[in-house]
């Protein structure tokens, strides 16, 4: 089967597309024909070696995909052959066939298209652990979404949306602006002098910030962040994509009775192995109503895939970047 290789640590460049063994399912894994693979930024790293999980070369990119079960392994109970599925492996969805743990891979309803579910199980996933299991985000609060134009910030938007939130999505140019806006966002507003937007919309504060981003090496976003919050309010750590890891103050917490929580689907999902199936559940009947869809904004081929994962290091993508497999049946 075909697969992109990661030989060597020197970038998206050096990704290449090779033969390599088709693999079985194992023990409580299943075997999926691959129609779609989402391209996330944690696979940008992995390219040079910079991700926290280290895989040994050579192997196989890609975190997410979704396609058609061509076989189970021993002890898969929920899932059969011929279920159309979206899954988490880690690696190797950046091939024609991939083999993942039945527990990191869910059923889709019957309108989710398998385009749109490659997208889904990083972003969604993720957001839907930020904001209702660690922010405890209720219906009728305010979130405030760095990064919102991006693919984890549009499954941020969507999901709150989802909830009842009213969201303030923070991008860096009016076109990403009207991207957040036809998502659900009541408000958009430019990185550049956001507290003082946030204050015009939302005087008390905001009830929670989600946040990827991180700081810009010319400012501290995330100070800026904990003044937008309203007493109880909490940020929420997501990522570093800016590249700058901030530091806080404790201080700033305690006298404004705000907090800082940090977000790791990851960790939890190690150590809570019935953790995707209970998310998915809960995201069940957004996905049947379409309210959880994420945007595609380009897909590309086997062959393309660095260049597929050099657009997210451009910063200039609009929702979420796909490797298409094969055809959509």
């Amino acid at each position: 089967m075909k697969a992109v290789q990661v030989t060597t640590l020197d970038g998206p460049d050096s990704l290449s597309v090779a033969e390599v063994e088709t693999p079985a399912p194992g023990p409580e894994e299943v075997l999926i024909e691959v129609a779609y693979a989402g391209v996330t930024f944690p696979e940008l790293l992995q390219t040079r070696g910079l991700y926290q999980i280290k895989h040994e070369l050579p192997f196989t990119l890609g975190s997410e995909a979704a396609g058609v079960i061509s076989a189970v392994g021993d002890g898969v109970k929920d899932l059969a052959v011929g279920d159309r599925v979206a899954t988490i492996a880690g690696k190797g969805g950046y091939a024609e066939v991939l083999t993942a743990p039945a527990n990191a891979t869910v059923k889709l309803p019957d309108s989710v298209s398998l385009s749109a579910a490659a997208g889904m199980p990083m972003n969604l996933l993720t957001a839907d652990f930020a904001l209702r299991v660690r922010g405890r985000l209720e219906a009728g609060q305010t979130v405030l979404v760095h990064g919102a134009a991006g693919g984890l910030g549009t499954a941020l938007v969507q999901v709150a949306v989802a909830m009842g939130a009213t969201v303030i999505g923070v991008v860096s140019t009016e076109e990403k602006a009207e991207t957040v806006r036809s998502l659900g966002a009541e408000h958009a507003v430019l990185s550049d002098g956001f507290k003082d937007a946030v204050k015009e919309i939302a005087p008390g504060g905001v009830d929670l910030v989600a946040d990827p981003v991180g700081n810009p090496k010319e400012g501290d976003r995330f100070t800026d962040s904990l003044r937008c919050l309203n007493t109880f309010g909490t940020v929420l750590v997501l990522g570093f994509t800016a590249g700058e890891i901030p530091q806080v103050k404790v201080n700033r917490l305690l006298l404004n009775n705000v907090g800082v929580a940090g977000v790791g689907w990851g960790a939890a999902f190690a150590k809570d192995r019935g953790l995707i199936a209970r998310q998915w559940e809960a995201m069940w009947d957004h996905l049947v109503a379409g309210r959880l869809d994420p945007v595609v904004h380009g897909t590309y081929t086997l062959e393309q895939a660095g260049e597929a994962i050099k657009e997210l290091e451009t910063r200039s993508v609009h929702g979420k970047v796909l490797l298409q497999v094969r055809e959509e049946a």
